[in-house]
């Protein structure tokens, strides 16, 4: 029995060691995927050189520019980790939903180590509204204990260490690098990926190409607030089902016009948000914004 035991001990400390290395490959793989995504070729539409879509591109830019100068991200934050929670509660709702559950959220748990030691149950209480609660519980949670054990309770400023906390993916990061950090990136979400397509800068489909290829037409530094000010029009003008063309500023540069309703003013009636005259999603929007006509949203439970 003894000479079995000894027998075996070496097969348990190889089992021990192939796990740990499969941990290291897992570490390397994620820094991978965390690595600047390769640079694609810019293919332009049919009839457009690559140097007249770039042109068109930034003059685009440049026209939203001008209509949105108060363009901000949509969540409302005061700090780096309630940017990054309220990024990862933002899947699959409205910035205005999480806006308006983030209150209670960061009253009762202000900082990391307060969400780590949390009650999942009382956590999913409060995110209920936000749809997907428990999954995203187990995110919030996930992230904030990551947080208090790796980084000391802050939120790291590097790409390649958010993408390692639960619940965080390119996307996520790069709202959190260029809006709490002022690090420049592109926030790839379902509004960007429309309008991209619809106006044929791309015609990638996942996610990290188009950011690639939309990066590739622009310089870094305008990088974030050209991410503000493509979502802000998909979410005003440009509308998935039925895009306000009638209304657009964009309307001579887009490939586009016509998919959608091109009467003045019955596309005025398909306006949403401060172009609408209703409320954005923020309950604390930025000054500017205010100032731009822009209405506060109201808080959860409001008539």
């Amino acid at each position: 029995m003894r000479s079995a035991a000894k027998k075996a001990a070496p097969a348990k400390k190889a089992v021990a060691v192939g796990s740990a290395e499969k941990k290291a490959a897992g570490a390397k793989g994620a820094e991978k995927k965390a690595a600047a995504v390769k640079k694609i070729a810019v293919r332009p539409p049919s009839g457009e050189s690559s140097t007249a879509l770039v042109r068109r591109a930034r003059r685009i830019n440049r026209e939203l520019a001008e209509v949105y100068p108060y363009a901000h991200p949509e969540l409302d934050f005061e700090n780096p980790f309630q940017l990054l929670v309220a990024t990862v509660l933002s899947a699959q709702t409205t910035d205005l939903r999480v806006n308006q559950t983030t209150p209670a959220l960061f009253a009762r748990y202000p900082a990391p180590e307060d969400l780590a030691a949390a009650d999942p149950e009382q956590v999913e209480e409060i995110l209920r509204p936000c749809g997907f609660f428990r999954a995203k519980t187990r995110s919030v949670i996930g992230l904030s204990k990551a947080l208090t054990e790796d980084f000391g309770g802050e939120v790291p400023g590097r790409l390649e260490d958010l993408v390692k906390l639960p619940g965080v993916g390119r996307k996520t990061a790069f709202v959190v690098l260029g809006n709490a950090f002022g690090r420049p990136g592109i926030t790839v979400d379902t509004h960007f990926q429309r309008l991209v397509r619809r106006w044929r800068w791309t015609e990638e489909t996942d996610p990290d190409k188009i950011e690639a290829a939309v990066g590739a037409l622009f310089p870094k530094s305008d990088w974030t607030d050209l991410s503000h000010h493509v979502i802000w029009h998909g979410r005003r003008i440009c509308h998935a089902r039925k895009p306000a063309c009638g209304a657009c500023p964009i309307a001579p540069l887009c490939p586009a016009y016509g998919e959608g309703e091109t009467d003045p003013e019955k596309a005025q009636k398909l306006l949403k948000y401060e172009k609408g005259g209703f409320p954005g999603q923020r309950l604390k929007p930025p000054q500017a914004y205010l100032d731009a006509g822009g209405k506060p949203a109201p808080p959860l439970g409001a008539a």
